[in-house]
């Protein structure tokens, strides 16, 4: 399994951009479909944007299209989510997480990802 490690959260002002980071080390990180998820408190687990690894295909959730971009540089095994406009509502712990191979009408479930890094905080203050 590869590990994941998330980097970049803090505490803005609605409005705001944030970059988050996922480093990715034991195996290349170029074999791998990879999302972003987030969990507010008392909250489930919540998907919020996927990168698969063929040809590059980008997946949103309705709530953050348009304002946040996936990306990713197999080349520096990290994959990055560029936050726009934030908004309250945005304000979650950021879980990076990672497959093999992730079915496309399986990629907003959590279960289906087996590699899972510790989270980094995101508050946005109004």
């Amino acid at each position: 399994q590869v590990q994941l490690l998330e980097s970049g959260g803090g505490l803005v002002q609605a409005g705001d951009s944030l970059r988050l980071s996922c480093v990715a080390s034991g195996r290349s990180f170029s074999t791998y479909d990879a999302a972003w998820f987030r969990q507010a408190p008392g909250k489930d687990r919540e998907f919020v944007a996927a990168i698969f690894r063929r040809g590059a295909l980008t997946f949103y959730s309705d709530s953050v299209k348009g304002r946040f971009t996936v990306s990713r540089d197999n080349a520096k095994n990290t994959m990055y989510l560029q936050m726009n406009s934030l908004k309250p509502e945005d304000t979650a712990v950021y879980y990076c997480a990672a497959d093999a191979y992730i079915s496309n009408v399986r990629r907003e479930a959590p279960n289906e990802y087996h590699s899972w890094g510790r989270g980094t905080q995101v508050t946005v203050s109004s």
